[in-house]
C-alpha cells in the first residue's frame, strides 16, 4: 500500500501595514482657505503623498 501524502498548509500572506497618514485610505483632507483675510470655507481631499494613494506604509 502506498503512503499518504499530506497536503502543504496554505500560509496566508499578513496584511501590509497602513500608512499612518491617511491611516489606509490613499485620501488627505486639507483645509481650503479663500479672500484676503484667509477665511476657511471648507475641505477638500487629495492624494497622500505618503503612500502614494495604495493606503500601504512604505517598507523604508
Amino acid at each position: 500500500m502506498a503512503t499518504r501524502k499530506t497536503p502543504t498548509p496554505v500560509v496566508a500572506e499578513p496584511e501590509p501595514a497602513k500608512c499612518p497618514t491617511c491611516k489606509g485610505t490613499g485620501e488627505v483632507s486639507r483645509t481650503v482657505r479663500v479672500g484676503r483675510k484667509r477665511r476657511t470655507v471648507g475641505r477638500q481631499t487629495g492624494l497622500c503623498l505618503t503612500c502614494l494613494g495604495s493606503g500601504e506604509a512604505s517598507t523604508d
